[in-house]
C-alpha cells in the first residue's frame, strides 16, 4: 500500500480484506497542527468520499465562528495509510475542508491553499510543476516539564547525551555542545530510535534518503526524505511529524520540532529544497551559469529574497523561531545567496556538477523552521518565486548577492551592507501586512486568510509572550 494512490473503491476494499476497524480522518487547522476525528470502518462507503462527514469549524483553531460552524471533511482516498500507533485496526485518511454553504472547499482550508498554489502554477505557463524537499530537523529529549503560572514560571529539559550530564552517573559519553553532527554511538544513543522512524515513514510511503544526528547536544536528530510535488510533500511533512513524535512516545521519550528549545546551541531549521520543471525537464538547471543556475532559478532566488520579511512571517512563524534566527550557530539570518554558504538565507547545493546532476540542481531556501504550516509555507514561497520569475528580478542588481564569502569574517563596514532577517515574529507579521499582493494573485492566498493569521498570531501568541515575565528578567532587574 506504501506510495499507492488509491481510489475510494480501493479504500472500500482495502478496509474489508485488512480487517480495518476505524477510520481516522485527519485535517489541519489554520496554525499547521493535525486535527482529526474517527469513525467505525463499517460506517465507510462510497458517499463518505461524495458527501464527506460534518463536523463543529468553529471549534478549530483559525475556522469558523459559532454563527456559522457547521463544516465537512472531505476524505482523500490516495492518503489512506495504516495507523502504525493504533491497537485497533485503524485506517488513516487525510481531508479537505468543505464550506456547506456553498459546497466548495473552505476558503481557509491551508490543504486547499497548496492545491491552489499547484493549480496557480500550472496556469502562469512557467512550469508545471514543483519539486520540494524540506530537512526537518528535531529534538528528541527524555524528560520535558514546563509550566506557566501567575506567580511560577519556568521549564525543564533532559537528555541522555546533554554535556551538562558529565556530572551525573553514567558511563561518560556526552555530546559537546555544537559537535553532534555525525558521532556514532555510544555518543550517538539515538541510532536505532531514529531507523525505526525512518522505517516507519517508508511503510506509510514517504521515501527516506538518510537519517543522522545533528549539530546540538541532547539529541538533536534530522531525518531527509525524498522530495515531492508542493501539496503532497505537505502531506508527507505532517505525516513526518506525527511518524516522529508517536515512535518516541512508543519508547517513552518526546520529540519536538520547537526551534530553539536549548539556550547556547543550535536551533533546528527546516531547511526547504526547491525547483520548477516543465515537460520533464528541470528549469533551474544552466551549464555555465552561476553555480549552474538558470535564469529562472535566479529570477526565482530574487523572489525570494525580495519578499523573504513577509514570507517569514509564514515560514518562521512562532516567536521561538527568532530565538533561532540570530547571528551565528550557523543561522541563516542574511538576506543573500550563494552556493554552498550556510550562513546565507538562500543556498545552492553543489555536491555534484555537470550534466549529469542536472535533475538534481535545486535552490534552498533555510530560514524556515517545522513548526510552520507546509501547506501555507511552501505555497507562499512558490508564489514568492513566481513572482520573481514574472518580474525578472535580478537577485545580483537587487543586491543579494552572490556572497561567497565567510560572513562572520567581514570587515565591519562590508557586513553592515548586507541586511539580516527580522528579528521578531512581530515584525515579520508587520512585512507580511505591508507586503501580500504577491501572494492574492491567482486566488492562491485570500485576504480573509492572511488577516485571520496575522490577527492570531498577534493575539494568541506575540501578545501572550510579551505580557509576561521570564526568568532572565529576574536575573538582570530584580535588584534595580
Amino acid at each position: 500500500m506504501a506510495g499507492k494512490d488509491m481510489t475510494a473503491q480501493d479504500v472500500i476494499a482495502y478496509i474489508k480484506d485488512r480487517g480495518i476497524k476505524m477510520v481516522d480522518l485527519k485535517f489541519v487547522d489554520v496554525p499547521g497542527t493535525w486535527q482529526h476525528a474517527t469513525i467505525p470502518a463499517s460506517q465507510v462507503d462510497d458517499k463518505t468520499f461524495k458527501r464527506g462527514i460534518g463536523f463543529d469549524g468553529s471549534s478549530i483553531r483559525g475556522f469558523q465562528a459559532i454563527e456559522e460552524s457547521d463544516m465537512i471533511l472531505m476524505p482523500d482516498p490516495a492518503t489512506a495509510r495504516p495507523d502504525p500507533f493504533t491497537e485497533i485496526p485503524t485506517l488513516s485518511i487525510i481531508c479537505n475542508v468543505f464550506d456547506p454553504s456553498t459546497g466548495k472547499p473552505y476558503t481557509r482550508d491551508p490543504r486547499h491553499v497548496a492545491q491552489k498554489a499547484e493549480d496557480y502554477l500550472r496556469q502562469s505557463g512557467v512550469a508545471d510543476t514543483s519539486y520540494w524537499g524540506p530537512e526537518a530537523e528535531f529534538f528528541v529529549f527524555s524528560n520535558v516539564q514546563y509550566e506557566v503560572l501567575p506567580h511560577r514560571a519556568g521549564y525543564s529539559i533532559d537528555s541522555p547525551e546533554g554535556i551538562w550530564n558529565t556530572g551525573q552517573p553514567g558511563l561518560g559519553h556526552r555530546i559537546r555542545s555544537k559537535e553532534g553532527y555525525f558521532p556514532v554511538a555510544p555518543a550517538d544513543t539515538l541510532l536505532d530510535l531514529r531507523s525505526e522512524m525512518a522505517l516507519q515513514m517508508e511503510s506509510w510511503g514517504i521515501e527516506v534518503e538518510m537519517q543522522h544526528h545533528e549539530v546540538a547536544s541532547a539529541g538533536q536528530c534530522e531525518i531527509d526524505i525524498k522530495y515531492n510535488t508542493l501539496a503532497r510533500m505537505a502531506d508527507s511533512l505532517m505525516s513526518y511529524k506525527y511518524i516522529v513524535k508517536n515512535v518516541a512516545r512508543r519508547h517513552g521519550m518526546t520529540a519536538t520540532f520547537m526551534p530553539k528549545p536549548l539556550f547556547g546551541d543550535n536551533g533546528t531549521g527546516m531547511h526547504v529544497h526547491q525547483s520548477l520543471w516543465k515537460g520533464g525537464a528541470n528549469l533551474f538547471y544552466s551549464e555555465g551559469g552561476y553555480a549552474e543556475l538558470s535564469t529562472e532559478a535566479l529570477h526565482y532566488i530574487g523572489g525570494l529574497l525580495t519578499h523573504v520579511n513577509a514570507l517569514l512571517a509564514l515560514c518562521a512563524c512562532t516567536t521561538n523561531s527568532y530565538r533561532r534566527l540570530v547571528p551565528h550557530f550557523e543561522a541563516p539570518v542574511n538576506i543573500a545567496f550563494s552556493k554552498r554558504n550556510r550562513s546565507a538565507a538562500v543556498r545552492i547545493p553543489m555536491y555534484f556538477t555537470g550534466p549529469a546532476a542536472a535533475s538534481s540542481k535545486r535552490i534552498e531556501f533555510r530560514c524556515p523552521d517545522a513548526t510552520c504550516n507546509p501547506y501555507l509555507a511552501f505555497a507562499a514561497m512558490l508564489m514568492a518565486g513566481l513572482d520573481g520569475v514574472k518580474r525578472k528580478i535580478d537577485p545580483t542588481k537587487a543586491g543579494f548577492g552572490p556572497l561567497d564569502k565567510n560572513i562572520y569574517e567581514l570587515p565591519a563596514e562590508d557586513a553592515a551592507k548586507i541586511k539580516s532577517v527580522p528579528g521578531s515574529l512581530d515584525a515579520s507579521l508587520a512585512a507580511l501586512e505591508a507586503d501580500h499582493e504577491f501572494l492574492l494573485e491567482g486566488d492562491v492566498f485570500t485576504r480573509d486568510l492572511l488577516d485571520t493569521w496575522i490577527d492570531y498570531k498577534r493575539t494568541r501568541e506575540v501578545q501572550e509572550v510579551n505580557i509576561r515575565p521570564v526568568p532572565h528578567e529576574f536575573y538582570l532587574y530584580y535588584d534595580v
